[in-house]
């Protein structure tokens, strides 16, 4: 989910309207956008209408979800199937597979690849319009219900309708779903397992980056235990308690470990290692189901050969 975070300059000199000052002065969002992408406003940590006069320091985050491409391709694109009905899909993501589209990304992509089996799983696909499909109408769209980075592999799931899509995003919203990640980070934490709580909000010097921060952002709450440790890295297990963007890579470089191969949050020492995180698991309740379901996706083989090449 794209956000934006700022503070409004303390010279700002007349009173404007925040859905003006996102438009006008920061360009983000049209007005009309402004209404379509569900934005979701707080100034000075309280939620706020579009309609709020901002004042010279105000703090402000935004937070609004991404246009669905009416554009979509579907592509038969190999995926490793965990488990799927007519509801629900999960997924043994590839690392290097984007999830969805977006700018540079409109082909090959997970969201791609869903809508394929989607029409085929309803018998709504043929050769005939195997190369465009309008996705206009709700019905058409496929339910992705979390994110996993482009360079991160394991378990995801969408959702076929729009009615599994509300059932399995009420338990993401309401934190009922439990996620189990595995990583190769540098060095050795000092405790052998805690939890990493702070709070999350973008790098004002770098829209690309996240930052920890003692009170502006969101409340990012991380598990971790260390497995094995052996020369200069250590093997981690880790269990979110939330779902911020690039939670995980942001608290492991705070807790001075950065993730092995992270380009983004951490220098990795080695030539030709790619980011070492992988999501081992997801437990969740499936439409239809009465109990929590385990969703594992095996340790892909860039862990094992890393390990064994650099154990001593």
């Amino acid at each position: 989910m794209p956000s934006y975070t700022g503070t409004i300059a303390e010279n700002f000199s007349l009173p404007l309207r925040l859905d003006r000052y996102v438009s006008e002065r920061l360009g983000l969002l049209s007005r009309s956008q402004l209404k379509s992408r569900c934005i979701e406003a707080k100034v000075n940590g309280k939620l706020v209408k579009i309609s709020r006069l901002l004042k010279g320091g105000d703090w402000l985050e935004l937070n609004w979800s991404e246009s669905e491409p009416l554009d979509l391709i579907p592509e038969n694109l190999p995926l490793n199937i965990l488990y799927e009905d007519a509801n629900v899909v999960l997924v043994n993501k590839e690392q290097g597979m984007v999830v969805h589209p977006g700018a540079g990304n409109r082909r090959g992509t997970l969201a791609n690849a869903l809508l394929f089996r989607r029409l085929c799983l309803h018998g709504e696909h043929s050769s005939t319009n195997r190369s465009s499909q309008n996705l206009s109408s709700p019905e058409s769209r496929l339910g992705i219900v979390h994110r996993l980075d482009k360079d991160t592999s394991g378990v995801i799931i969408a959702a076929y309708n729009n009615e599994a899509l509300a059932f399995l995003a009420e338990q993401f919203k309401t934190r009922q779903v439990r996620k189990t990640y595995i990583a190769i980070v540098q060095g050795t934490p000092k405790e052998s397992s805690g939890t990493i709580e702070t709070y999350i909000t973008r790098d004002p010097h770098d829209r690309k980056r996240f930052t920890v921060s003692t009170n502006k952002g969101k409340q990012a709450l991380t598990s971790y235990r260390v497995l094995r440790s052996w020369g200069a890295y250590s093997l981690v297990l880790l269990r979110p308690r939330t779902g911020r963007t690039h939670q995980l890579r942001v608290h492991l470089l705070h807790l001075g470990h950065p993730i092995l191969g992270d380009p983004i949050y951490g220098a990795s020492t080695a030539r030709n290692v790619t980011l070492m995180l992988h999501a081992k698991s997801l437990r969740i309740l499936l439409p239809g189901g009465t109990e929590p379901q385990t969703f594992r996706a095996p340790l892909p083989p860039r862990f094992g050969s890393y390990y064994e090449s650099n154990c001593v």
